[in-house]
């Protein structure tokens, strides 16, 4: 595996990645853990956002979609950098075992609620739990990856399968809309739809249970009181995070796109919600699954892209082009704050978003050792999730009920700007 590894930078991504998944069966398994985890993952979400965000019989205003988002979004910010902390301690085997498992019975449970007409705080607070134990899951599979594919392949195979993940995900999303498109916007569509998604935790759990122990790392498991590990984790990856520039530039990036895409995301969600949207995309569920896909496609353009871009740029000015690039679809496309318009720039931004995402996984894979590598993920999932979160919360309370707000996206364009003069201000500095 490793003679061919050493010639991965030659081949396409997509051909590179072939070849190792033929020369690990590991990776094969790893993959069917992550791809079962992401399109579960996809339809519990699209379908609880369906229950919140478009469901006729749950009626909500900006800031009741903020609500929404951050019970999605809240446990990748708070758990991540426990999850990280305890996947660099314990078997990630038996994490993405129990996680799996954990998750499916939250989903079931929230499913239960939604199909008999629950009321909305045991919906929520299951859904929080569903999408907190999630992190462990994919947190995991991201540490776990360097034990089965050499460090030569990591950055063309990460590439490939990050982002067909992000488009197993989206069929996931695909698959709730047509639930409940097929059965009716109310509590019984999204609730089937809802109990769908467990589906995915159980493939999880049965491709995970297939690895022997401790096949998937940490190296020189060291048993350590638990409260100790959890408190020190956010302190560790932050550490590891700052001593390595190319890594420091990757998490401003992904930070700065996280922010403006919480901005334009609240846009799409309520120009598509209002009646004034017009005929450039279906109105309600229906047309943020086609915003989503658009995204999703964007992010699949990235995985040819960002194996070829990474090592010629370099991972600092691969940064700093996606940033760039992004900037310009934000002033030139949102700023419109229309339909067809936020269309496009779904795709340029998942685009962009996913090829600095990329090299910063790339940076975190090549750059952090092992006994880091889970916190520095599981803190990346912080930065990835407060700034997308923070941002919704802020927007919420100015945006126009129709989602017609330009100053927004323009706010959100200067952020892009600030984001630039960060990657350039420590590539000048320290590298």
């Amino acid at each position: 595996m490793r003679d061919s590894g050493q010639r991965a930078s030659e081949q396409p991504a997509w051909r590179s990645t072939a070849t190792a998944l033929r020369h690990s069966p590991g990776l094969v398994r790893l993959t069917a853990v992550r791809f079962a985890s992401q399109f579960g993952d996809g339809l519990f979400q699209a379908a609880l956002g369906g229950a919140i965000l478009f469901n006729p019989e749950r009626h909500t205003d900006p800031v009741a979609i903020a609500a929404g988002f951050a019970v999605l979004l809240l446990p990748y910010a708070v758990i991540g950098p426990f999850a990280g902390a305890l996947l660099d301690r314990w078997d990630r085997r038996l994490v993405l075992v129990w996680a799996n498992l954990l998750r499916g019975l939250f989903i079931v449970s929230a499913a239960a609620v939604l199909l008999l007409g629950g009321p909305q705080t045991p919906l929520m607070l299951l859904a929080l739990a569903a999408v907190g134990v999630s992190r462990f899951v994919l947190a995991g599979v991201s540490a776990s990856l360097p034990h089965v594919v050499s460090q030569s392949w990591l950055v063309p195979v990460n590439s490939v399968l990050a982002t067909v993940g992000s488009g197993v995900s989206a069929l996931g999303a695909a698959a709730a809309v047509a639930t409940i498109g097929f059965i009716g916007a109310g509590d019984t569509g999204s609730g089937t739809a809802v109990l769908l998604g467990a589906s995915g935790s159980l493939v999880g759990a049965v491709a995970a249970r297939g690895f022997a122990a401790d096949a998937l790392g940490p190296d020189g498991i060291r048993p350590r009181a638990v409260v100790r590990t959890v408190l020190s984790g956010l302190r560790t990856g932050a550490g590891a995070v700052l001593e390595a520039p190319g890594v420091t530039i990757a998490m401003l990036g992904i930070g700065a796109h996280r922010i403006v895409f919480g901005i334009d995301t609240l846009i799409m969600v309520l120009v598509l919600r209002s009646s004034e949207s017009g005929s450039d995309l279906p109105a309600g569920l229906a047309g943020f699954g086609v915003a989503v896909a658009s995204t999703a496609a964007g992010m699949l353009l990235a995985a040819v892209l960002a194996p070829v871009l990474i090592p010629r740029l370099g991972r600092p000015r691969a940064v700093t082009v996606g940033l760039i690039a992004a900037a310009v679809v934000q002033f030139a496309f949102v700023t419109t704050v229309s339909a067809g318009p936020l269309l496009i720039a779904a795709f340029l931004l998942g685009l962009a978003g996913q090829t600095v995402k990329l090299t910063g996984d790339a940076a975190m894979q090549i750059d952090i050792d092992d006994a880091r590598r889970g916190r520095v993920f599981a803190l990346q999932d912080t930065v990835f999730n407060i700034a997308f979160l923070g941002s919704i919360v802020v927007a919420a309370f100015v945006i126009a009920p129709d989602g017609r707000t330009p100053e927004l996206a323009v706010a959100g364009g200067v952020v892009y700007l600030l984001g630039i003069a960060g990657v350039l201000a420590v590539r000048r500095t320290r590298c």
